[in-house]
């Protein structure tokens, strides 16, 4: 009888993965909807996935950046179009 062994690991990497995905997709999300509630979400998001991996780095600093350039684009769409910042 042979017992599976789950690697710990590999379920953390998995969950930091998924974390820097949604943090990227509330970046782009702050594009059209409420920048100023949607945008410390994310980082936060992206913040919690940098440290929980050391495979998804790239994909956590790629999510911080465009959730910079989304928030001050989207804060400008909305202040154009004369939506509600927050």
């Amino acid at each position: 009888m042979t017992s599976t062994q789950r690697d710990p690991r590999r379920s953390v990497e998995a969950v930091a993965g998924i974390l820097a995905a949604a943090a990227l997709f509330l970046g782009f999300l702050g594009l059209a909807y409420r920048p100023f509630r949607l945008a410390p979400v994310a980082v936060v998001l992206a913040l919690v996935a940098t440290v929980m991996s050391r495979e998804h780095q790239r994909l956590a600093a790629l999510a911080m950046a465009v959730i910079g350039v989304c928030f001050v684009v989207g804060a400008a769409l909305q202040v154009i179009v004369r939506h509600p910042l927050f």
